[in-house]
This record gives C-alpha cells, sequence and structure tokens, in this order.
C-alpha cells in the first residue's frame, strides 16, 4: 500500500496533503502534461490559490465521487469569487440545490469552451483546503430534493430498498443476486430495487431507480433503510442524510479508512466489512441478523 493511501486510511489526512504536495512540486518541475491518460486518470490543479478567483470544477471520476465531494463548494476556506461545475449530466438536475455553486455546465469532451481563473478536479479539493478528518461531514443533508417531488406511501412493512451491484470495473465491490435470496426469507419487509441501471434482483423487489437521479433520490426518500455496496447509490443517500448499510469488500477504498463500522464522511452510514477477501457470506448473515431484529 502506497502512503498517501496508508495515510488517508488511518485518518491522518495531514500528512496525506504533505505528500500531494510533494507531488505536485515534482510534477510542476518536470512540466509534466497528462492529456494523453484516461480522463479519470488526468490531474488538473496545479497549486494555484483558489481565493477570489473565478473556479473552473472538473468533474472527472465517478457518480459516486462527485457526490462525495460537491460539499466542498460551499467549504468556508474556499471563498471563490465565482464556481462553475462542470458535472455528468445525470446529476445536473440533482446538483440545482447544492451550495456554493454559482453555474453548473453538462460535461463533455473536448474543451469547455469557458473563462475561468483557475480550474481544479473535484477530487483535488480536499488537498487544496487542506481538509481535516474533523472537519467531517459538514452541514448535512447537502443535497436536497424538492418536498414536491417527495410522494408518501403507508405500509406496515419496513421498506427496504437494495443495490449490490458496483458494474463491473470492480468485481470485488458487488454481490450476486444469488446471495441477496437468504434476506428474502425475512417477513415484514417490502423490498426496493436500487440497482442503478434498473435490473433483476433474485429478492422480490420493486424497481425504484430510473435513468434520472433525482427521481431515484426522491423515491428513496420514502425508504425506512437503504443497503448498497460501494457505488453511486451510498454517496447518494449518504448525502441526502439517509439511513444507508453500506457493505465492503475486505480491501475497502481509502475513504472508508481502517477497522470502522462508520464513517467520518455521513453521519447516517454503517459499515459492514468482509472479515476476509470476497467472504460475502459473513456480511449476509450479519445483514440478516441486524434486520431480524429490527423487524420483530
Amino acid at each position: 500500500m502506497d502512503p498517501w493511501t496508508e495515510a488517508m486510511r488511518r485518518g491522518d489526512f495531514g500528512s496525506a496533503w504533505a505528500i500531494s504536495d510533494h507531488v505536485l512540486h515534482e510534477r510542476i518541475g518536470r512540466g509534466d502534461i497528462c492529456t494523453h491518460l484516461p480522463r479519470h486518470e488526468q490531474f488538473v490543479w496545479n497549486g494555484e490559490p483558489l481565493t477570489g478567483r473565478r473556479i473552473f470544477v472538473r468533474c472527472y471520476h465517478g457518480l459516486g465521487d462527485t457526490l462525495q465531494f460537491v460539499r466542498l463548494l460551499a467549504h468556508p476556506r474556499l471563498r471563490a469569487a465565482e464556481i462553475t461545475l462542470w458535472v455528468q449530466p445525470a446529476l445536473i438536475k440533482l446538483l440545482q440545490t447544492v451550495h456554493g455553486v454559482d453555474r453548473i455546465l453538462p460535461l463533455h469532451e473536448g474543451n469547455p469552451g469557458l473563462d475561468y481563473d483557475v480550474d481544479i478536479e473535484i477530487m483535488e479539493l480536499p488537498h487544496a483546503l487542506r481538509l481535516a478528518v474533523d472537519e467531517l461531514p459538514g452541514p448535512m443533508p447537502y443535497i436536497y430534493v424538492p418536498a414536491s417531488a417527495i410522494r408518501a406511501a403507508a405500509s406496515r412493512r419496513r421498506r427496504i430498498g437494495v443495490c449490490w451491484s458496483a458494474g463491473e470495473w470492480d468485481p470485488k465491490r458487488s454481490l450476486s443476486t444469488a446471495e441477496l435470496r437468504y434476506w428474502g426469507k425475512l417477513s415484514d419487509i417490502r423490498w426496493f430495487s436500487l440497482q442503478f441501471p434498473p435490473a433483476t434482483c433474485s429478492l422480490p423487489a420493486a424497481p425504484i431507480a430510473s435513468l434520472d437521479i433525482a427521481e431515484m433520490a426522491a423515491r428513496m426518500q420514502l425508504l425506512d433503510l437503504i443497503i448498497t455496496v460501494d457505488t453511486m447509490t451510498a454517496h447518494l443517500a449518504g448525502a441526502l442524510g439517509l439511513p444507508v448499510w453500506l457493505l465492503l469488500p475486505h480491501d475497502a477504498d481509502w475513504r472508508w479508512m481502517l477497522g470502522r463500522d462508520d464513517t467520518p464522511w455521513y453521519p447516517t452510514m454503517r459499515l459492514f466489512r468482509q472479515p476476509m477477501a470476497g467472504d460475502w457470506s459473513t456480511v449476509i448473515e450479519q445483514v440478516h441478523d441486524e434486520l431480524a431484529h429490527r423487524v420483530h
């Protein structure tokens, strides 16, 4: 494991930013360019000050990454003159309620065709702001869905949404639908599929997701609990301040740190970790027992 990841996993953000500073200064000294790299591997920020500037924020990573770090656009140390967010089109409608953004434009290939003073990739903001772990989570929730979009439905059964696949790019984060059948034995639960894009499920789960993430967010607020693997759905639930159980592989991403069943990023989130690589059965049983206790 590299030193930066080790520092972030133990919550030592200061040491991680010192490493990032060293990498940034070396890169600038060599005159490195990155336009030949895949977009999500490209660095953007060159270390310039952000205060009082017109900042162009690029969202080159995944939807979940954008949802996690968009909170920093309202950080009191940013103090920008203007912030333009160049964001994945699927998130534009949802992010209209985020504080600190002056303008939202759809991300596309090529040049943005916009005047600005300094640009930065959204995942570079924690480094630029020298974010400290004790500053998290900040104001919650930081993404809102208009109340007019929410339609409640009365039910005595607990309403639980589930998302089991993080996509093909990182299979170790995903469950198989067969593994979910164990939860189907529980009574008094009405299941809803939060898989995005929609997919079939081995549970008797009604689909709740759609191609409109803002609509999905509104419907998620009708649920009593969200259970999800490490994907966009987890960050959306956390940003909305909803109760969410996150199921993690043994070698989880740095942002979830080590040895914790909570996370400073999202106060309404609980973490369930594999005890060893590939051991989803233990996680499934633990969640089953917790659910059985709660619904009876």
